[in-house]
């Protein structure tokens, strides 16, 4: 799937004449490129909105057509690279996204202060909506609960809850081949044991267990060990994300 992206990094393409050959009708390279460039945009979107992004959010979603529109909209005669470029407009466009959602709900806020008591198809509306923003609030404390959860766990091994962002691999093929890993790992007692006892990743141990370099495992060491805790703890929304970089 990225091997398009690959040789185009081999025969040391910059990243700006790889936008160049998308704009000029390359479809099969844009898809590779805004895929290996998913943690990227989860970051930045996660940086907009103060809290984790997961692929599934409508943030994220908007996040995707924004960098989408940058790689459309890119120009290197204006002197700022594709990244820089790509950070200012996706944030542009998620903090658009939400003021518009912010205006929206003022909206009917203030439909439901003027309705009439006894239009009762609007105030089953303005239930309805209640119980959703009641649900939602509840699963935002939740989640909430459960990163605080995950960060002291992190902790415990030196880590924090961002390098589960700056450390994942930015291709998908490279990301399920760590999460495997940590799944043979959480799979293994004894492997486990060292883990969670020497808070350290058994490198050498799993080296004669995988079908990958020490290098590699070295390299994906911080996020190896991060998805590992989510594995090994009762985190449900944490588990959709690992679900979502397998099947993503």
């Amino acid at each position: 799937m990225l091997g398009l992206l690959f040789t185009a990094f081999k025969k040391k393409r910059s990243l700006e004449e790889t936008v160049l050959k998308i704009q000029q009708g390359d479809l099969s390279l844009r898809n590779d490129t805004i895929e290996s460039f998913k943690p990227f945009i989860a970051k930045t979107v996660s940086l907009v909105c103060k809290r984790y992004i997961y692929e599934s959010d409508d943030e994220f979603s908007i996040g995707m057509i924004a960098f989408n529109e940058a790689i459309d909209k890119y120009s290197p005669e204006k002197g700022r690279s594709l990244l820089a470029f790509a950070e200012t407009l996706v944030k542009r466009r998620v903090i658009d996204y939400l003021r518009s959602q912010s205006k929206r709900k003022e909206i009917l806020l203030d439909l439901s202060l003027n309705d009439d008591d006894d239009n009762q198809s609007h105030i089953y509306i303005d239930n309805e909506n209640s119980i959703h923003e009641y649900e939602k609030q509840k699963e935002t404390e939740k989640r909430k609960e459960e990163i605080q959860l995950y960060i002291n766990h992190l902790q415990d091994f030196g880590l924090s809850f961002e390098d589960l962002v700056e450390n994942s691999p930015k291709h998908a093929d490279a990301r399920k081949g760590a999460i495997m890993i940590a799944k043979m790992l959480m799979d293994d007692d004894e492997l486990k044991e060292i883990l969670f006892a020497k808070k350290r990743l058994p490198v050498k141990q799993l080296e004669g267990k995988v079908d990958v370099s020490r290098k590699t495992i070295e390299r994906n060491r911080k996020y190896i060990i991060a998805v590992a805790i989510i594995i090994n703890g009762d985190f449900l929304y944490l588990n959709d994300y690992i679900k979502g970089a397998i099947n993503g």
